[in-house]
This record gives C-alpha cells, structure tokens and sequence, in this order.
C-alpha cells in the first residue's frame, strides 16, 4: 500500500483526538474502517504508531517520529493547495465564530490579519451550524469551539487547525452563592441548582452537561434557555448557574470558578474554505485569535489563578507551555 496524503491526515487525526471513535468522526469515515486503515499502515511501516488503551491512544516513539514528519508534509501540502485554489472573489469575507468573549478584541485585529479586504461576522453559537455553514459555502471561515467529546465533522474540502486542543469550562454562580468564595467547584454540589441550558441547537453541549452531571450523580434541572447566550442577569440576581468558557468576566453580582478535575473541556478549532483564503490568509486570522483568546484569558483572574495551580500538574499538557509564553 503506498502512502497517501489521507493516510498521513489519518495519522495526525488519530494523534490530535486520542481517540480512534473521535478522529474517525473528524475525518467523516467509520470506526472500523479508521482502524483497518491504521493496522495497515502500522503493517507496512513495521512498528505500531499507537499504544491503545481504556483512555484513548497515545503514539509510540515511532508513531511520534511519523506524526512529526506527517504534520511537516501537510502543512506544505496544504499551503500549496490554499494557495493555489485561494482567490477571494467578489463580496466580503463571511466569517463565523462560537460565542466568545475575546470576540471584540479579535475582530478588531481582523483589519492587520486580512488587509484590504471587507469581513462580515456571524456570531453562532451552535457547533454544528457553523460546520454546515462552511460546507455549504455560506461562511468562508470559522472559529469552531467544541465540547471535547463531542464530534462535529468538517467537510474533506476544508482546511483546518486546532487553536487549542482542551481548555476547561468553568461555572458562572450568583456572587451570593454558597459555593463562591473557593477556589474551585465540585460539580456533584450543584445537584439542587436550576441551570441555564448550553445556547444554540442542541448539537453536543447539552449532552455533555448531562453525562458529566450524570458521573457526578445527578441529573441538571435546565430551567431557563436563553437562545442568544444571554442569561448572566439570572446568574447576577441568585436564579440560576451556567456553564462558562474560562475567560469569561466577572459581572457585578456574578463570579466565575473553575470545576474541580476539569469535568467539561472543549477546544477551539478554526476552519477554512480552501477556494476562498490562502494558507497566509488564514494562518493570519489563526494568530489572531490566539492572540485574542490568550490574552484575555491572562487577563481574567479565575482563568489565571486556576493556570498558575495546574501548570505543574503532571495531568497538564502542550497548553500550559503556550500559556506561559503567551502570558509572559
């Protein structure tokens, strides 16, 4: 079997997830036949790429020596191919985003990372939708945050990075609330609490809530929904609890703490339609909403106290090594 370029994104799709079910969903294709794939792909090379277990994959030395090699080859692969198809046409460049609070600090570096050219924003809080959007042409590039065990496919004609590949989801509380003067909160203690519901369709979020609620050994009572992301005035006034991204700021009457042992993770994808920006283009829209997201998430206390606490943690990973040079 010779090498292909689907073999090498396979490869590196495997690495990225840690997980054959996961990646095999990113790459549109099926378990089973992910996995024949890469037991081929381990035949002809000679030496396992993966050490499988109960919590995922991991790569091998070898498996880590391809992955390198692989990510090399598809970075320049993708660059000619952006650049070749890439040839914005006429109208502006309809760009997409996850409900974020850095948004404004992003859009306003949008004017440096793609010059001369007219960038509409659509803000959308459903995963799901902003995937289809891409595919159906109607965006041409998207910041995509998605919970961490939920898959949302991208079609095979897009191109794509992982801005960071976990950040935790933390708990916004009334300033009141008995559990807002720690550091941190156990998510079993919100049993008797009564929830904001994750914004948008329902295309992943919700279903997290419940399964990690479920662990904690309860089922939320989703009493408010706030299509629009809103709902922070609820919190504020003693009404209700919401999941928060971790940079998310602390409102008069709300504040904001992180869950213990990280119970909620989701990481942020950015995505891009092949024919409609070059690999320059959108790899100056990737570094600004680095930029964007990192520096607010320096800037909030509850993200930084908790940052400061796991960045020795041996459970930490490649995050913490950007943070800390981002935030130096």
């Amino acid at each position: 079997m010779a090498l292909e370029i689907r073999h090498l994104r396979a490869i590196c799709a495997i690495a990225e997830a840690g997980s054959l079910s996961q990646a095999a969903a990113a790459l549109g294709m099926s378990q089973p036949s992910l996995t024949s794939l890469l037991q081929r792909l381990e035949r002809q090379i000679g030496a396992p790429l993966f050490v499988r277990s109960h919590t995922g994959v991991t790569p091998t030395p070898v498996g880590e020596q391809t992955l390198r090699r692989a990510l090399t080859l598809l970075v320049e692969f993708d660059r000619f191919e952006s650049d070749l198809l890439g040839a914005l046409g006429d109208g502006p460049v309809r760009l997409g985003s996850s409900q974020m609070d850095c948004l404004p600090t992003f859009v306003e570096r949008l004017d440096d990372a793609l010059p001369g050219l007219d960038v509409t924003v659509h803000v959308e809080p459903s995963s799901a939708v902003l995937a289809q959007a891409l595919a159906r042409a109607t965006l041409d590039i998207a910041v995509i945050a998605m919970s961490d065990d939920q898959e949302v496919p991208l079609a095979k004609q897009l191109g794509h990075r992982v801005l960071f590949s976990w950040v935790p989801v933390f708990i916004g509380l009334p300033a009141g609330h008995r559990l807002a003067g720690g550091f941190e909160v156990d998510l079993a203690d919100l049993a008797d609490e009564a929830w904001i519901g994750p914004p948008g369709p329902e295309d992943g979020s919700l279903t997290s809530l419940r399964a990690a609620t479920h662990r904690a050994g309860f089922t939320p009572r989703i009493r408010f929904e706030c299509p629009n992301g809103g709902g922070r005035h609820l919190i504020a006034a003693g009404q209700a609890v919401q999941l928060v991204e971790p940079t998310a700021p602390e409102l008069p009457g709300m504040v904001v703490r992180p869950l213990k042992g990280d119970p909620m993770r989701m990481r942020l994808v950015l995505a891009w339609r092949k024919e409609r920006l070059t690999w320059d283009q959108a790899e100056n829209v990737y570094r600004a909403v680095m930029t964007s997201y990192t520096r607010h998430a320096m800037a909030s206390a509850p993200f930084r106290t908790w940052w400061e606490r796991r960045r020795t943690s041996q459970s930490w990973d490649g995050l913490v090594d950007f943070f800390r040079v981002a935030g130096s």
